[in-house]
């Protein structure tokens, strides 16, 4: 079986991932050093696949640690998803980004140029595309300069790959994820909320388990057709099988050096529409209340996945009622 690297596997993203490639034949090896994770996750991967990754428990910042891991395994791709993640965050702790991601892409990169492993997946973010002037966003679509830390550090990992790919002669494949949301089918695998939630789903999710009184909606003078801010939702198991088919394209076809995908449903939808749609389909009630924009969000940002679906004969085959109904399922069960 062909061993594949993923750091951050047993996060949110990571976990699904897992679950995907080991169901394909993959093995499996995670490196995660449970910052935005927990360890039960991997009980949880073998309840699904009877099967649990060998897991380490190494920050991707230490370079020697990764050194001995790749020693140890012959790799045939690394998926890098080890990042923190959180826009409003980054806004307040900027040099903690930088730090993290920038440096812990750079270790990763260096170790595979010195083991020769050739195959690389990225984990970037709608994000680098910034407030794009027209909507929907393709691969086309300028970049712009992102409005948080969290997306420069994206859209600089993008540019430190363009670079290391041209020195090495390796591959890599940028999938630009839009917003994932669900859960796994079986439920033992989900989207696990620590502490105040950053994403709106989450937010959701935690005030109709009452949590909290209410949503803070931020900023209602988007503008959108109700005010209020427009994203594209994945569903997170749509999300891990668009990295089973990047993988499959290293692995099996003849690429160009490097490709970039939107990793998207193709549809925007606003803040209420979300909130109205998850009451709806659950039957529960969220209250929210109006606050000021927050710093670093963008009005409104959806995809077309014209070329993945060409390339990678990928397309999003799970609704956002299924979306929906899942991560709450999830959440029931995790956190009441």
């Amino acid at each position: 079986m062909d061993k594949i690297l993923i750091t951050g596997g047993l996060g949110y993203i990571g976990s699904h991932i897992a679950v995907t490639l080991i169901s394909k034949g993959y093995e499996v090896i995670i490196v995660d050093d449970l910052s935005n994770a927990v360890d039960n996750v991997l009980e949880s991967i073998f309840k699904i696949t009877n099967k649990k990754p060998k897991w380490y428990l190494v920050d991707v910042k230490d370079s020697e640690k990764l050194k001995e891991i790749f020693t140890w395994h012959d790799f045939k791709a690394v998926i890098h998803l080890a990042a923190f993640k959180s826009v409003k965050e980054s806004v307040e702790f900027p040099l903690k980004y930088y730090k993290n991601n920038i440096v812990g892409l750079l270790n990763i990169l260096e170790v595979m140029e010195t083991f020769k492993v050739k195959n690389f997946i990225f984990s970037s973010s709608c994000t680098v595309y910034g407030q794009a002037d027209q909507m929907p966003i393709n691969e086309q679509t300028p970049l712009k300069t992102p409005l948080s830390p969290y997306g420069k550090t994206k859209q600089m990992g993008e540019m430190i790959i363009e670079d290391w790919i041209k020195a090495t002669g390796f591959k890599a494949i940028i999938l630009r994820y839009f917003n994932p949301i669900g859960a796994h089918p079986s439920l033992h695998l989900g989207e696990w909320i620590e502490g105040e939630p950053d994403n709106l789903l989450p937010y959701i999710i935690k005030t109709a388990l009452k949590h909290y009184d209410y949503i803070k909606v931020y900023g209602n003078d988007y503008p959108t057709k109700d005010g209020t801010a427009i994203r594209d939702y994945i569903d997170v198991n749509d999300l891990a099988e668009a990295h089973l088919l990047a993988l499959d394209r290293l692995l099996n076809h003849t690429i160009h050096q490097q490709e970039c995908f939107n990793i998207g449903s193709g549809y925007g939808y606003s803040v209420l529409e979300i909130i109205n749609s998850f009451e709806k389909i659950n039957n529960v009630k969220v209250p929210y209340k109006f606050f000021p924009k927050r710093v670093g969000d963008i009005a409104k940002a959806y995809a077309v996945f014209n070329k993945a679906h060409k390339v990678l004969k990928w397309e999003p085959k799970i609704t956002i009622e299924e979306s929906l109904r899942s991560a709450w399922d999830f959440h029931k069960q995790k956190l009441i």
